[in-house]
């Protein structure tokens, strides 16, 4: 990752940035030396900085890469979890208020089942006194309220009126015993 691009670097700054530096590359441990026998250093020996430069030049670019990645992705990051952390009170705030209307609902709902079997009562009881009476008016309408009659009915009537008339005319004149005289 990043710190071992840092470090990398460090070394071969320290390696190639000559001195003290340098010199500690190289292991000098009194028991380390014995065992381990350095050959003479060449006397033609140089460092080749070119090379190195174009090392350190590339690793540097790599640096810089791997710590605007590492930042752009941190901030991404954090962009997410804080994206994250509002969703989810949203949604806390969103199922408490899901959760308050269901109850309210639940409440209206028997309130208004109650209502309705309080009404449907009060209909069937209303509906029972309505046939009481229009039942009492049918039978109070028939004896008060006068039934129009209709041409035939009248002229039959009137017919039989005039008949019965004449019946007792003709008596009258055939009969001499109810006549009176004076005397």
């Amino acid at each position: 990752g990043l710190s071992g691009v840092r470090k990398a670097l460090q070394v071969l700054r320290e390696y190639y940035g000559g001195g003290a530096a340098a010199a500690a590359m190289i292991q000098d441990d009194g028991m380390l030396s014995s065992l381990m026998q350095q050959p003479a250093m060449p006397e033609h020996h140089s460092k080749a900085s070119g090379a190195g430069g174009s090392i350190l030049g590339i690793l540097e670019v790599v640096e810089s890469d791997f710590a605007k990645n590492l930042a752009t992705e941190e901030t991404e990051e954090e962009d997410a979890q804080a994206a994250y952390e509002k969703m989810t009170q949203e949604n806390k705030i969103v199922k408490t208020t899901k959760e308050q209307d269901e109850k309210y609902k639940t409440q209206e709902s028997k309130s208004l089942d109650q209502t309705i079997a309080e009404i449907s009562s009060d209909r069937e009881t209303t509906n029972t006194e309505l046939a009481a009476v229009s039942d009492y008016y049918s039978k109070i309408k028939d004896r008060c309220i006068a039934k129009p009659e209709t041409y035939e009915d009248r002229t039959a009537r009137r017919d039989a009126e005039i008949k019965g008339l004449k019946e007792a005319l003709a008596v009258l004149e055939d009969e001499t015993a109810f006549v009176q005289r004076k005397s």
